[in-house]
């Protein structure tokens, strides 16, 4: 009788559920706005609050690092952005979702690595870390981070793939736009005005943080100071990069390395594509025995010439890598390339891999790697259904394979007391305290900028990297603008090129490269400043104050074939950025003779001739091929080595002053390869331009912190006359 009494009382709950579930005429009921769950946000440090519901899966923020909190203190406080009241929350047998309000004039920035547009308003993105496709969303980095223009940002802390309707998608009992009949009336749109930014992943739950600002700078510093602030490179890190064809033996790289020397082009780092190890595609991450026959004596042999290696690898591992036995049991049930894919979601996974790396690459000098392919395709990584010993789903796995490896590899470097910088084609959430930059097999030029603007609004480092060109004036501009990026590469892993392969335009080649070079007092500061509070040392202009997008809506005309909802056209400007505080970067793209520039508010000036350029206005320049367009803001203190010299420690410095201002620059230097910095050793000098009694400006450098990385004699430049 108990049993049949528990059966029965079975049967009425689930009666009863039923009967919440649907309606009278039979369907499951609509949920209207009024029904959601409110959201319930609780304030964790200043300008930053947090809402949760359901269960979520894996945690990004397990392999992000943890807040600056003091750095967030010194922000201030700043309010909640919107009504609380306004945010909700569903939760569903097979959805979690969230609706977060939007005004009509929002626009809305980020959600990672993107190659088109910087305006995310009116899209759908599915944030699915993918080889990049075209499909919004599948990127490299797919970060659920957004950025309003009203000053706030909004990250979606999951595991799952997020998809988010950015101002797409009305709700019928939300504030609905005026209907307009498209056969008689005018201004019918197809993607009507949303008042909501509405997201949901498949699965039981997410984390929702808010992130709160004066301005939309100040947002992004919250977001990167929250998961620890920005790192600092090596100074080798910040140097040029060479990528050696894949079949490349010990013997090929020293006589790379006398070209570059004959050639007089600096050279910081060697990377070895798949060809090193004795086995590739999957890798055996064991020194091939016949192009690299002593690699001890060879990594050895290229540091005493001030040139690091870096190594190339995917992390799928071959049967007859010497780390394979005792890595095996700790791998999923589908291969890569036939090579098992480790779990790295469990600790032993990670011990196994970590003390291959040690034992064969580390110990003997090599400085860092490049991490490829842990993003997609679907057709060479592991299904969705796949399974992992840890128990973890593998579509969660895959979101968070980047970050996994570039936690644990800046871990054991740290442990060492030794800085690097690595390339990776996967990250997320909270990516900006990892020594990482991306890259990828796209290879478009404009995309390439319009990437790199756009991953300074998620907290990554990306790099438009070189690899070949069809003339000469193609290979000039993709090296001014990677010359003007976080990481300065020629991957030349299949095309084999060199530096001076165009010789018409190799002078201008080197002389750029030299450029970044003499530049590194002013961009080594800038990656500081990305450590201490947060500041992208690259970043799109939507983060500069006084910056006014122009953005337009081209009039697109209805066209059955091509365009059958006579859908508008965003146009924006995605081809310029800037670099550290008062620099603009435009580059220029084959075939442009001119191009225009949106300045900022404020006065503006040439770097290379100290020329008024304009104020607050959109400008039209011609162009030179052997510049890359540089304009630097009023008052703007750029510090210079005199000469490119890397085994010179007390380099003298040329400091430049543009424009009539007074002003004043906190110029950091540190041994540029330990994290000794972190215990205090490090120099600070202030450089201060002021005006004398003449109304003259005069400069003037104090040490405000003094120790042996204090750069040598100082010269002035006085880059502006008055007008």
């Amino acid at each position: 009788m108990k049993r049949k009494s528990e059966r029965s009382l079975f049967k009425s709950e689930l009666l009863l559920s039923l009967l919440i579930l649907f309606c009278s005429n039979g369907y499951a009921q609509n949920t209207l706005i009024s029904e959601m769950d409110e959201l319930k946000w609780e304030k964790i440090m200043p300008g930053i609050w947090k809402a949760s519901f359901g269960e979520m899966g894996l945690n990004p923020m397990d392999y992000a690092s943890a807040p600056k909190t003091d750095a967030i203190d010194a922000l201030g406080d700043s309010p909640f952005p919107f009504a609380q009241d306004a945010s909700r929350s569903l939760l569903t047998p097979n959805r979690a979702s969230i609706r977060l309000p939007l005004s009509e004039t929002e626009q809305i920035y980020g959600l990672g690595l993107e190659f088109e547009g910087i305006n995310r308003r009116s899209e759908v993105y599915t944030l699915k870390v993918d080889h990049y496709g075209g499909t919004k969303g599948y990127t490299h980095a797919p970060v659920p981070f957004y950025i309003s223009s009203e000053g706030y940002g909004v990250l979606i802390n999951s595991s799952k793939r997020v998809k988010i309707h950015v101002g797409v998608g009305n709700r019928k009992d939300s504030k609905l736009p005026e209907r307009i009949d498209r056969t008689t009336g005018e201004n019918w749109s197809a993607r009507p005005l949303s008042d909501a930014v509405e997201a949901s992943v498949e699965g039981g739950g997410m984390e929702i943080f808010v992130f709160s600002g004066q301005t939309t700078l100040e947002v992004v510093q919250r977001y990167n100071l929250f998961f620890g602030g920005g790192i600092i490179p090596p100074k080798w890190g910040l140097g040029f990069w060479h990528r050696m064809h894949t079949e490349s033996t010990d013997e090929d790289v020293l006589k790379e390395i006398q070209d570059f020397e004959e050639n007089k082009f600096p050279l910081d780092v060697i990377g070895l594509e798949p060809g090193w190890q004795s086995f590739a595609y999957p890798g055996s991450f064991d020194w091939d025995s016949t192009r690299f026959p002593d690699s001890k004596n060879f990594v050895q042999t290229l540091d005493k010439k001030g040139i690091k290696v870096n190594l190339w690898e995917n992390p799928y591992v071959a049967p007859v890598s010497t780390m394979y036995q005792d890595i095996s049991p700790f791998t999923g049930s589908h291969t890569v390339w036939l090579g098992e894919v480790p779990d790295f979601t469990i600790p032993e996974a990670q011990a196994v891999f970590l003390k291959h790396h040690q034992k064969n690459h580390l110990e003997i000098g090599v400085s860092g790697y490049k991490f490829d392919e842990v993003d997609g395709y679907d057709v060479w990584l592991w299904p969705d259904h796949a399974t992992f010993p840890s128990g973890n789903d593998a579509v969660e796995i895959r979101q968070l394979y980047g970050m996994m490896m570039m936690d644990m590899f800046d871990r054991h470097f740290k442990e060492q007391n030794q800085r690097t910088y690595n390339l990776i084609r996967s990250a997320y959430i909270g990516a900006s305290n990892h020594n990482f930059v991306l890259y990828s097999d796209y290879y478009d030029h404009q995309g390439y900028v319009t990437a790199l603007a756009n991953s300074s609004l998620s907290g990554l480092l990306w790099t438009p990297e070189i690899r070949s060109a069809d003339s000469a004036e193609e290979w000039i501009r993709r090296f001014q603008t990677v010359s003007f990026s976080p990481l300065m590469m020629l991957n030349a892993w299949s095309s084999g090129k060199k530096p001076w392969s165009f010789p018409e335009v190799t002078d201008m080649v080197r002389n750029t490269i030299e450029l970044r070079m003499k530049l590194l007092p002013y961009l080594y500061t800038a990656f500081y400043e990305y450590n201490e509070k947060g500041i992208p040392p690259f970043r799109a202009m939507v983060l500069e104050s006084g910056y006014d997008s122009q953005e337009t809506l081209d009039g697109s005309e209805l066209d059955d074939a091509k365009n059958p909802y006579a859908e508008q056209k965003r146009l924006e400007v995605t081809d310029q950025y800037m670099m550290g505080p008062s620099i603009l970067v435009a580059p220029v793209f084959t075939g442009q003779k001119e191009r225009m520039i949106v300045l900022p508010k404020g006065n503006w000036f040439d770097f290379y001739t100290g020329e008024y350029a304009g104020n607050g206005e959109t400008i039209t320049i011609k162009t030179k091929l052997e510049e890359i367009p540089l304009f630097v803001k009023d008052g703007g203190i750029i510090p210079m080595l005199s000469t490119v010299d890397k085994n010179k420690s007390d380099q003298s410095l040329e400091v430049r002053h543009y424009g009539t201002k007074e002003n004043s620059y906190l110029l950091y230097n540190d041994d540029g390869m330990s994290f000794d910095y972190e215990r205090d050793e490090y120099s600070l000098t202030e450089l201060k331009s002021t005006k004398n009694m003449e109304g003259d400006l005069v400069g003037s450098s104090k040490a405000l912190k003094e120790n042996n990385y204090n750069y040598g004699d100082i010269v002035w430049r006085w880059m502006t006359v008055k007008h």
